[in-house]
């Protein structure tokens, strides 16, 4: 599987961004999606996390209410539409997946995902 993803860029606070991850190679059967970012010197964070038809999503307590996570319903397309964007939230932000067909309890946690993307870097300004 690849992953190319798109839309991370420099932004004021209070600003909105759209990451776009998009999906393709040998993906069959059903899955779900993660997104992830990391801070300079800090872990790793899982931050949203949606399956392959939406109907199962998770969000961290960190962006719970300015972050949403969306798809195409299948179609192998993942957004993360980022609303009321603090400083805090500068970070690089990855896509990730795994062949599981729900958000487990143990989304947030960085093991047992199949593929990752490059990573997007996401710069909130004051």
């Amino acid at each position: 599987v690849t992953v190319a993803e798109s839309g991370g860029g420099l932004v004021q606070a209070g600003g909105s961004l759209r990451l776009s991850c998009q999906l393709s190679g040998s993906i069959t059967g059903r899955y779900a999606t993660a997104w992830f970012r990391q801070a300079p010197n800090q872990e790793r964070e899982g931050i949203a996390c949606i399956n392959w038809t939406g109907s199962n999503r998770k969000y961290g307590d960190s962006v719970k209410g300015r972050f949403t996570v969306s798809n195409n319903n299948g179609q192998n397309t993942i957004w993360l539409q980022m609303n009321g964007l603090k400083t805090e939230d500068t970070a690089m932000y990855y896509c990730a997946g795994r062949f599981v067909p729900y958000c487990s309890d143990t989304w947030s946690t960085l093991q047992g995902y199949d593929f990752w993307s490059q990573g997007t870097q996401v710069t909130v300004s004051q």
